[in-house]
């Protein structure tokens, strides 16, 4: 098992970036996929960013492709989520999960291990 916890949330302007960390405590990181979730005030949890064990595989919701980048550094047990073009309804608090099997995947249900969440701002 991992335990995750989430780094580099904070307050930005429209138009800003972010980068978000998620530090991994377990020695198995590299045989987990991993996924960034995002859920806004009275919104359900959705997904953002998925990452493969490798890095070689990543996938984005449509609203975050282009401006998201998923990455992961498995020397360092940490996955990355570079937040650029920010916008409004991108305020959301920010989840990295882990995923144990080293695929890609989009559901919340996949994903068994939480970190405690980022809050993540955006003004306009």
């Amino acid at each position: 098992q991992v335990q995750l916890v989430e780094s580099g949330g904070g307050l930005v302007q429209a138009g800003g970036s972010l980068n978000l960390s998620c530090a991994a405590f377990g020695r198995t990181f590299s045989s987990h996929a991993m996924g960034w979730f995002r859920q806004a005030p009275g919104k359900e949890r959705e997904f953002a960013a998925a990452i493969n064990w490798s890095g070689a595989s990543t996938g984005y919701t449509d609203s975050v492709k282009g401006r998201f980048t998923i990455s992961r550094d498995n020397a360092k047990n940490t996955v990355y989520l570079q937040m650029n073009s920010l916008k409004p309804e991108d305020t959301a608090v920010y989840y990295c999960a882990a995923r144990f099997g080293g695929n890609v995947a989009f559901a919340s249900t996949d994903y068994y291990s939480w970190g405690q969440g980022t809050q993540v701002t955006v003004s306009s």
